[in-house]
């Protein structure tokens, strides 16, 4: 095996631990109807390559193992955030990429809440796109400091 495709799964490894880790940790605003995912705000490592989708994936998939609406939130959540993850990819606007991501969040995951625990779907996809936004824009607004730092971007995030 190449020692890139070492480092990608070393990386990808870390992303995914780094994601479920956030998202157990602050499971009281992680999961159910009012949903604030620290974590999400690692998706817009997607936004600058595409080979830590992998690790975005799986560190959903983690971290919906502890969401106490289990197998759903395990399918759907992971679902949510495999659709995002590949539209923050091909948008080239982060803050638009931001917008893509909380909508599909909103959608999927009020769906999900609407099904699972009947709540009403309208108000549930409003409650998870505004978390989501909400922390998408503060993630769009760090990773676009980080772009200024261009050897960051360059050296840790491209490589």
């Amino acid at each position: 095996m190449k020692k890139s495709n070492v480092r990608i799964i070393a990386m990808n490894a870390m992303i995914a631990c780094i994601y479920a880790a956030l998202t157990i940790a602050c499971s009281g605003i992680s999961y159910g109807g009012i949903q604030f995912r620290i974590s999400e705000i690692l998706v817009f490592l997607a936004f600058y390559n595409k080979k830590y989708i992998p690790g975005l994936i799986v560190g959903c998939f983690l971290a919906n193992l502890a969401s106490p609406l289990g197998l759903a939130d395990i399918c759907f959540g992971t679902l949510a955030t495999t659709i995002a993850c590949l539209g923050i990819y091909w948008i080239k606007n982060i803050y638009i990429a931001g917008v893509f991501g909380a909508v599909i969040n909103g959608l999927i995951v009020g769906a999900e809440l609407y099904f699972v625990l009947d709540l009403p779907f309208m108000i549930n996809a409003f409650y998870v796109f505004i978390g989501e936004f909400a922390v998408l824009m503060i993630g769009a607004y760090l990773f676009q400091l980080l772009d200024k730092k261009e050897m960051f971007i360059k050296k840790y995030i491209l490589e």
